[in-house]
């Protein structure tokens, strides 16, 4: 999967305008391209930007190989020219983007792109595809964790997943956002994402008794045994028969049982009776694990019900984002470059969500030095720097009468050169770190903005000279 290459996923509108911009002479006029999304998923109060690592490996395979120019041929709209310039593409370009992990938010700028127009015109499809699935699943992967309260929750989806890079790449994603691991063995190989795994039904209904299944189970694995307890039934059969093969099988060889599993049923209630179940056989260290069609809200639920519950397995509903399957995002075009001289770019809309920032820009995030939590983000003309020395004015740039001030803080920069003049400048961190990373930078964030229902609205705010220039471009539009 890692060393396919993707220079032909791409829309096909993209060829053609590139065609048009070689016949036109604005093959080399560069144009600045902002990827940012409109709105959380699941009307939540954040995001979890991803995907950037896939980015990155993307970028630098680019080429077009002799299969590709005789097919783009064989359409007879594109000059001879253009194939020709085709055959030695490369990205020469420069990129900017947010790190994986960190909390985002509407309407900032998630990469930044300057590369000439029909380098940066190519790229559209793969950076939105990569971007918008990975940071839908990490996000998602953040509220489950979230809402499980210290417990941990594996990534159980692969087989509900939108094809095998929805598998390999969602569940990467998903231990981004914090889950624990997975039950995918490609993700563990390829990203180093913990495979985790112990029984299906299947082994059960393969022995001519649940005890025997437990049993042997518990022979071949003395040291890792979680048994499935809900074939047949979970009370009355399973939890006696796997307390019976941990006293016959693991106590004589002075082992311990990791836990047991539930996947259906009122898992509250059998968690509760379960619980009373190992801890009268003397396993209180035996642990309880749910899955079952599991998410957020249904976490909230059990843990709200006083369910026994250690650890999570989800799958299809994280694994497929099934509340909002769709992240949103979208690559538009804010600035163009001729001679050195940046020109700002803007989109109008009836649909006022729709209207762009325009220029070429960076995001600062602007934290309280007193409690170190997040405060804004703010959307800066590239060349604007922050005086921490002075009080900073912001204000909602949907409600421009509203507005704050801001003393005693640290303006911190969003994103990161990652490619410039296409030579790679930036390493990815390791899984682990990113992981990491992303817990650390959730920390920084008030909880009104991470609950659940009815967030407050973290503010992404325009300086004063980029709201000044979208203004004017606003103006001289509607003339």
């Amino acid at each position: 999967m890692n060393e396919q290459n993707f220079t032909m996923l791409c829309d096909f509108y993209q060829l053609t305008m590139g065609n048009g911009y070689f016949k036109t002479k604005h093959a080399d006029r560069i144009a600045y391209f902002d990827l940012f999304f409109r709105r959380v998923p699941d009307n939540g109060g954040y995001a979890i930007c991803a995907g950037l690592e896939q980015v990155i490996d993307y970028i630098e395979k680019l080429c077009f190989d002799e299969k590709d120019i005789e097919y783009l041929r064989s359409k007879k709209i594109f000059s001879e020219e253009f194939l020709e310039y085709l055959r030695g593409f490369k990205f020469e370009g420069d990129i900017y983007a947010v790190p994986e992990g960190t909390p985002v938010f509407p309407y900032e700028p998630l990469i930044t792109v300057r590369a000439p127009a029909i380098q940066a015109q190519l790229i559209e499809t793969m950076l939105l595809l990569l971007v918008n699935h990975q940071s839908l699943i990490a996000t998602k992967a953040s509220r489950i964790v979230r809402a499980s309260k210290g417990r941990a929750v594996s990534e159980f989806g692969s087989r509900r997943a939108q094809g095998s890079a929805g598998a390999v790449l969602g569940a990467r994603a998903a231990y981004i956002g914090g889950c624990s691991g997975t039950a995918c063995v490609m993700s563990d190989e390829l990203y180093g994402v913990p495979a985790t795994g112990t029984m299906a039904h299947s082994w059960v209904q393969m022995f001519d008794s649940e005890i025997e299944a437990f049993e042997e189970y518990c022979r071949v694995y003395p040291n890792s045994a979680v048994l499935l307890v809900d074939t047949y039934n979970v009370l009355k059969s399973g939890v006696p028969n796997a307390i019976k093969a941990f006293d016959n099988i693991l106590k004589p060889q002075n082992a311990r049982p990791v836990g047991i599993r539930l996947d259906s049923g009122d898992i509250a209630y059998l968690s509760i009776e379960a619980r009373r179940m190992l801890d009268e056989a003397g396993y209180p260290d035996c642990k309880i694990i749910a899955s079952n069609s599991l998410d957020e809200y249904i976490i909230s639920d059990l843990i709200n019900q006083g369910a026994r519950i250690d650890s999570f397995g989800v799958g299809e509903r994280l694994i497929t984002a099934a509340s909002e399957p769709v992240f949103g995002g979208v690559y538009k075009l804010c600035a163009t470059e001729e001679n050195g001289v940046i020109t700002p770019k803007i989109k109008i809309s009836e649909n006022v969500v729709k209207i762009t920032n325009p220029h070429y820009k960076k995001v600062y995030r602007i934290f309280d030095n007193k409690t170190g939590k997040a405060q804004a983000d703010l959307i800066c003309l590239h060349d604007e720097s922050i005086d921490e020395t002075e009080p900073l004015e912001l204000f909602d740039p949907d409600f421009t009468w509203k507005r704050k001030t801001v003393r005693d803080f640290t303006a911190k920069p969003l994103q990161v050169p990652v490619f410039l003049n296409g030579k790679r400048v930036y390493q990815p961190p390791t899984i682990e770190e990113i992981k990491s990373f992303c817990a650390e930078q959730l920390g920084t964030l008030w909880d009104s903005v991470l609950r659940f229902e009815n967030p407050h609205k973290y503010h992404v705010d325009l300086s004063q000279k980029l709201w000044d220039i979208k203004h004017k471009l606003l103006s001289d539009k509607g003339d």
